[in-house]
């Protein structure tokens, strides 16, 4: 799969282009064919955690209000979840580019304790020799701890009668920008709420570069009521 590497800049470089503008998430959720996709808003990536997004908490009351406006009008609501074994292929102490984090069960791996988890729960990353960057690479929480590697985001959401997705979430340059290309890939129309989603931008523009890649490749960029 074509990812966004650390201290690397996604194609289609450039500046990123302005949101298409407004979009409620009250008038969204009325679609019946939307779901709301909250990607990876955990302790481990807001600050104060192991690998923080700057501001990465500031997603949270906007999360917030489409989760509650999703739920009310009955749409489906998907959480990802980062859920790696310890030794994970991804840290630094095996080699891979990030310090350890959101390991299985931990508080890192907790949702921010002010989100509205009220919804799905996908979990990826747990394979421990596979960097799952992406919520297509996850698999239905089963439990307190485990998965049902059977049930597959792409097919659940098809399940679910769902062809568009709103997705929003951490970190802008790597999950959600894996989530969103690999949902335009399977086939999905994706909406990127730009004031839900923040950046690591190891290197400075990387969160840019990236929501340009995806709206090169398919995404809407929206904002104005969507903050």
């Amino acid at each position: 799969m074509d990812r966004l590497q650390p201290g690397g800049a996604a194609t289609g470089g450039g500046a990123a282009p302005a949101p298409a503008g407004a979009v409620t998430p009250e008038a969204a959720a009325q679609d019946p064919e939307a779901a709301l996709v909250v990607v990876d808003v955990q302790n481990d990536f807001c600050p104060g955690g192991a690998l923080a997004v700057p501001q990465g908490d500031q997603v949270v009351p906007v999360l917030n209000r489409w989760i509650a406006a999703f739920h009310a009008a009955g749409r489906p609501v998907v959480f990802t979840q980062d859920w790696h074994p310890a030794g994970h292929v991804s840290f630094r102490e095996k080699g891979g580019p990030w310090p350890v984090h959101c390991v299985q069960g931990s508080p890192g791996a907790a949702f921010h304790p002010e989100l509205e988890v009220r919804g799905t729960v996908f979990r990826k990353g747990f394979d421990p020799d596979r960097e799952a960057y992406s919520g297509f690479d996850g698999a239905l929480a089963a439990g307190e701890a485990g998965v049902r590697p059977e049930v597959t985001l792409a097919g659940w959401l098809r399940q679910q009668g769902v062809r568009h997705l709103y997705v929003g979430g951490l970190a802008t340059d790597y999950c959600v920008r894996a989530t969103v290309l690999d949902g335009l890939r399977e086939g999905f129309r994706v909406t990127v709420l730009v004031p839900a989603v923040r950046a690591v931008d190891v290197t400075p523009g990387d969160g840019e570069r990236a929501l340009a890649e995806m709206e090169a490749r398919g995404a809407v960029l929206a904002a104005g009521e969507a903050r």
